[in-house]
């Protein structure tokens, strides 16, 4: 039987600097080229049927970021997109040398109706931010993550 909803699974890092910092990504390709506030995203895509959460979301992240996701992950309560894809969390502490970046790449008709093919990257900069400042990056239905993982975290230190 098809699966009903289409399911992504990506990884929300974070690092502590001494303040909560969140790793987002910014779409790449022409659409969201002069987007930036309500754009950024965690790095995250599709999993494979039979794949194992977790499993995925490190493939994908590799894939979006060319970092390596390696340690102890959280689960975090899944989000769901206007389309209704729903999208499955993680969360890792990690300090990651953000020059060691590259993405897949994709390839559109770019302009449109023009018959010519161009190739983008599916992410086209990645950037660690203050938890306030990623909350006014990050695309709205992602919101809950940040919510989530500062509520962790708070509960963490009060432990």
């Amino acid at each position: 039987m098809p699966r009903q909803k289409q399911i992504s699974a990506g990884i929300l890092a974070f690092r502590r600097r001494p303040e909560l910092e969140v790793l987002l990504a910014h779409p790449g390709g022409p659409f969201w080229a002069k987007k930036d506030a309500g754009a950024w995203t965690i790095p995250k895509g599709l999993v494979e049927r039979g794949d194992d959460l977790v499993t995925a979301a490190r493939r994908e992240f590799t894939e979006e970021t060319n970092l390596v996701a390696a340690g102890d992950m959280v689960e975090l309560a899944p989000v769901t997109q206007k389309s209704g894809k729903l999208v499955h969390a993680f969360a890792l502490e990690a300090d990651f040398d953000l020059s060691q970046f590259g993405s897949d790449r994709f390839t559109v008709e770019w302009p449109p109706r023009s018959g010519r093919r161009q190739s983008f990257p599916e992410i086209d900069r990645i950037a660690y931010f203050a938890l306030s400042a990623a909350q006014l990056k990050i695309i709205a239905y992602q919101l809950p993550l940040l919510a989530e993982l500062e509520r962790r975290l708070g509960q963490q230190q009060q432990s």
